[in-house]
């Protein structure tokens, strides 16, 4: 009897190094792809989530198992908190660049891979490994798609390195209209100390649009240093 406790034992906390480690690797994962892109939360940060998150519902499991019977306790109650709580690190991946916000899909992945983690420590296996699958093909695939997609839309980026005067954007932007193209977003990507800055602009061209017109017509500006497409 002493032995079969002991193996019963043995086997239970394999099961749970093997919950945690599987957090580990399916964070891993989606974390490898954010470090790739060279993004705020990259490969160590989603194993920390995935992890942290698969410990809290294993903990859960444990008080839970512990003491039934004993006091009405709801296993879910800590899994609730980390989804709701995990926002504030979210919150920190976001960055604000210009007219543009960085960092939401970012944010969103951790999100996930927090509920990644949560289905792995209670021992939902096949949902926490279908869903890092998703994840993967929606980080990967679908970031093709959307290169593809501006393709095919005329889309294109304009990079422009500028004295900072003023007006400046104003007179761009004039360029712009004068041939049609809109404008889907600006976005300042350095600024030398307020002497200097470099743009990217994110346009849709017209139909028959001439660019390298476009381009020679923006480096006739005052103040521009150098106009090239992305």
């Amino acid at each position: 009897m002493m032995y079969r406790g002991v193996i019963m034992n043995l086997a239970y906390y394999i099961v749970l190094l093997g919950r945690l480690l599987l957090a580990c690797i399916l964070g891993g994962i989606i974390g490898f792809e954010r470090e790739h892109t060279n993004r705020p939360a990259g490969f160590r940060t989603h194993i920390l989530v995935c992890v942290g998150s698969a410990l809290v519902m294993v903990t859960s499991e444990f008080i839970f198992n512990k003491y039934a019977g004993h006091a009405n306790l709801d296993p879910a109650r800590l899994g609730a908190q980390v989804i709701s709580g995990i926002g504030f690190l979210g919150a920190g991946t976001i960055i604000r660049q210009g007219f543009n916000v960085k960092g939401l899909t970012t944010a969103a992945s951790l999100w996930a891979v927090s509920c990644v983690g949560i289905a792995a420590g209670i021992g939902f296996y096949e949902g926490a490994i279908a869903t890092t699958a998703l994840i993967f093909v929606t980080l990967i695939v679908l970031k093709r798609f959307e290169r593809y997609t501006l393709e095919k839309k005329q889309c294109g980026i304009i990079y422009v390195k500028s004295h900072n005067i003023s007006g400046q954007i104003d007179a761009i932007n004039k360029v712009f209209d004068n041939n049609k193209l809109q404008v889907k977003s600006i976005e300042f990507i350095d600024n030398d100390n307020g002497g200097n800055l470099i743009l990217k602009v994110l346009v849709r061209y017209p139909k028959g649009a001439d660019r390298a017109g476009i381009i020679r017509e923006l480096h006739r500006l005052e103040g521009i240093q150098d106009v090239y497409e992305g």
